[in-house]
């Protein structure tokens, strides 16, 4: 049979009707039929008695005769094929409106009810879930955000913000232990913590946000592994409280090397963290095995100056050279930081932003992070530290003629070159503060020059006090 006699036959222009309006109603009607997404019902032949012949669409099935601002669809048919259409993501031009979101909500429950007649594990049934799939998608990129889920939600001290769909990021959540699939699923993102879970997860959170311990109570545990023991734990997970043992029945019990504490599998996913009273006590790097909530606070308290070191373990620095280095080193730093706040140049340069990353640097000599002492072992800190305090000397004894002016002349054998306090081979007055050469200071046997000629000068205050006010 030719081909031919298996399409419609297309209907003539009626008389009166010009070219143009024709041509107009033929291709609404066309964009109709090859629309999946309006699709009107077809009639079957046998109820097609209004039609007028047997086998033809009735002239008001065809759209011809219909005005343009008439719906050409039913939405339980357009569901149905946003449901099971191969090309349910195109977007029709004029026809997707405001209202799509509720349609493909009713694709969903439709696709839904599919799923469940057909028969279970047929490839008919595998391939309505994937389309089930592809309308979630869609329905949450064309969903408000703020519609169900806010952006923000605050839980705990913990402040989540609501991250977007990601394929290329595999994570992990922090509560349930699952992965998160990005691409289907709604998950957040602490931005003080960086703990991490499913939207429906976060009711059930029940640890606080570890950056206000950091913010509060910012201390390192400074015992080395304080094991306590499961009997004081009640054999119970430090966390979550369900049941652990050593022997793995319920739950196997994980020991964190920062706590001494023990964990379940869900709070210890056997992370490894480098311990600070390790460090401290036997300058030892080698990483740990810690809990998740350890690991957290760990990395936010890694760069917080909060060891004193001359206090903990004094004996360090006779047993770590590179310890004695860097001392001598921010101790020349603090030298000259009354230089650089007094010269213009140096504040226009901003000479003492070069240490902006360890701030502490340029207040104190004495307090160190944890992650100051992994560079001094590991070799980076002398270095780049060394490099600062080269450029800093080089603008105050070669570039600026102010800095210049403000060296000292050693008053004991006034003779050599300017002095600075940074200098190797000076020594400094603890009371006045003047310079001179090491040598001449600890050579003389009398009392500093200048405190001598302070002294004096008060003295003379004392007895004429009227000498102050002509100075």
């Amino acid at each position: 049979m030719p081909r031919a006699a298996h399409l419609a036959p297309l209907p003539v222009a009626p008389a009166g009707q010009t070219a143009m309006e024709y041509d107009e109603k033929l291709a609404r009607f066309r964009q109709g039929h090859l629309n999946p997404f309006n699709k009107a019902p077809l009639r079957s032949p046998t109820d097609s008695k209004t039609a007028g012949t047997k086998g033809e669409f009735p002239p008001e099935d065809l759209g011809l005769g219909l005005s343009p601002e008439e719906p050409v669809f039913h939405c339980t048919e357009r569901a149905m094929d946003l449901g099971l259409a191969e090309d349910h993501f195109s977007r029709p031009v004029g026809f997707f409106l405001a209202s799509d979101i509720e349609q493909l909500r009713q694709a969903i429950e439709e696709c839904k009810r599919r799923i469940l007649d057909l028969p279970d594990n047929s490839e008919k049934q595998k391939d309505a879930v994937v389309r089930l799939i592809h309308l979630r998608l869609k329905l949450q990129e064309l969903k408000d955000p703020s519609e169900d889920e806010p952006n923000i939600r605050v839980i705990l001290e913990h402040r989540f913000y609501k991250e977007k769909s990601s394929k290329s990021v595999k994570q992990t959540c922090d509560k349930c232990n699952t992965i998160i699939w990005g691409l289907l699923q709604t998950w957040y993102t602490c931005t003080g913590c960086s703990y991490r879970c499913h939207s429906k997860c976060l009711d059930l959170i029940t640890k606080p946000c570890v950056r206000s311990k950091v913010s509060h109570q910012a201390e390192y545990e400074l015992s080395i592994c304080p094991e306590t023991g499961l009997d004081s734990q009640d054999y119970r997970c430090a966390e979550c409280r369900v049941p652990v043992s050593l022997r793995g029945v319920p739950s196997e019990a994980r020991q964190c090397d920062y706590t001494g504490l023990y964990y379940c599998s869900n709070c210890h996913w056997n992370d490894q963290a480098v311990i600070p009273a390790r460090v401290i006590h036997n300058w030892d790097f080698e990483p740990r095995k810690v809990s998740r909530c350890s690991m957290r606070y760990l990395a936010l308290m890694v760069s917080r100056p909060v060891l004193k070191l001359r206090e903990i373990n004094p004996l360090l620095f006779n047993y770590v050279e590179e310890l004695v280095e860097i001392r001598k080193l921010r101790q020349d730093i603090l030298l000259m930081k009354p230089y650089f706040i007094t010269c213009k140049e140096a504040m226009e340069a901003r000479l003492l932003l070069q240490l902006q990353d360890r701030q502490h640097f340029v207040e104190n000599d004495d307090m160190y992070s944890l992650q100051d002492l992994i560079d001094i072992n590991g070799g980076r800190l002398s270095c780049s530290l060394t490099e600062i305090h080269t450029l800093f000397a080089k603008h105050i004894k070669l570039d600026c003629e102010r800095c210049q002016a403000k060296g000292f002349v050693c008053e004991l054998c006034k003779e050599g070159d300017v002095l600075f306090p940074f200098d190797s081979h000076t020594s400094m007055c603890i009371d006045c503060s003047a310079v001179f050469h090491r040598d001449c200071y600890y050579d003389n046997s009398t009392t500093c020059p200048k405190c001598t000629r302070l002294s004096l000068r008060k003295q003379s205050l004392l007895r004429d006090p009227s000498m102050e006010l002509q100075a």
